[in-house]
């Protein structure tokens, strides 16, 4: 396997880097779907995933075979069947679960008016449905989007940080899929373009040009980007502070909270995808002089949260509670 499930991938000298992996790996909207049922429902088996998404036989095979290929799932035979196989989440799958359980909080708080819930999740120390805080693990304080400064590291650069062409694929045609599929997720961060252009806003890119230069994706493509956003809420526009003839994109409320999503996803990419330069970027605690690095807390308990001991259930069995994830 090019990519062992139970330690890390050494990346060559100059090539991609773990943003551009991190993407490249996640940044798919079939894959967030596949991933997300893994997660938090347990599913193990091709039938499962095409009962549950409307999703080809054609596509959901090259997306399993894709998933296994980067050491997210293990092929294990049926005990029952020898000649079938069913994929169950490897080391590397599984620390994945500070992404989904960000992606789920997020959808849950911001992406209102959806005809199926997201579901919530419970935290089986304190029995609470719970929101993820994000906190940094150096300190422990909780802190704010704000609060987080990045810059790139030894093997970080625009050009090393968007995924090159054997990473990227096209659309996978999905937009047909119903309103409880991650919806706005699946705007920002389902394909990767849209994912790269996520990281280039919170890396302090505002005009246009910024985000063309950077990515050095088309023109088209940066403009139907934008315009996703924008719609979606996560951008607005302003005048420019020094060319007010010229409009600026800058977060709103809704896109500082996906951050959490963001830095989780790069985390994982930073621990699984090894530079021989060192890391593609460093954060570091605003107002400190410490380096940065996620750690979720429960809402409920300020406990600090693990995957095992989180559960995901239908909003309609969990009582409402203050300050819950609003419907």
């Amino acid at each position: 396997m090019i990519h062992p499930p139970d330690e890390p991938t050494r990346l060559g000298a100059g090539g991609d880097n773990a943003i551009a992996w991190a993407i490249g790996v996640t940044a798919d909207e079939w894959t967030l779907l596949i991933l997300r049922y893994a997660l938090t429902d347990g599913l193990t088996r091709f039938h499962q995933w095409q009962e549950l998404l409307p999703i080809s036989t054609a596509v959901l095979t090259a997306r399993l075979r894709r998933i296994c290929e980067v050491g997210i799932f293990d092929m294990v035979p049926y005990a029952d069947k020898p000649l079938r196989h069913e994929y169950r989440l490897t080391p590397r799958g599984m620390s994945l679960w500070p992404m989904m359980a960000t992606i789920c909080a997020w959808e849950g708080g911001w992406a209102h008016g959806q005809a199926e819930p997201v579901p919530v999740m419970v935290h089986h120390r304190c029995g609470r449905a719970f929101d993820p805080l994000m906190a940094c693990s150096t300190c422990g304080e909780t802190v704010e989007p704000r609060e987080v400064t990045g810059e790139f590291g030894p093997s970080g650069s625009w050009p090393r940080s968007a995924p090159n062409t054997t990473l990227r694929r096209r659309s996978s045609g999905s937009s047909t899929l119903g309103p409880g599929f991650f919806p706005h997720t699946r705007v920002l961060v389902g394909n990767r373009w849209s994912a790269a252009m996520m990281g280039a806003a919170y890396l302090g890119a505002h005009r246009f040009s910024e985000f063309q230069r950077r990515l050095g994706a088309p023109a088209t493509v940066i403009a139907d980007r934008l315009r996703r956003f924008q719609a979606i809420g996560v951008l607005r526009t302003v005048d420019g502070e020094n060319r007010p003839d010229r409009s600026e994109y800058r977060l709103t409320d809704k896109g500082r909270a996906f951050f959490p999503v963001v830095m989780t996803a790069i985390e994982w990419g930073q621990r699984w995808f090894i530079a021989p330069e060192g890391p593609a970027v460093i954060f570091r605690h605003r107002g400190s002089e410490h380096p940065f690095s996620v750690l979720l807390r429960c809402s409920e308990c300020g406990g600090v949260l693990a995957g095992r001991e989180i559960s995901v259930v239908p909003r309609a069995a969990v009582q409402p509670r203050h300050g819950a994830i609003p419907s």
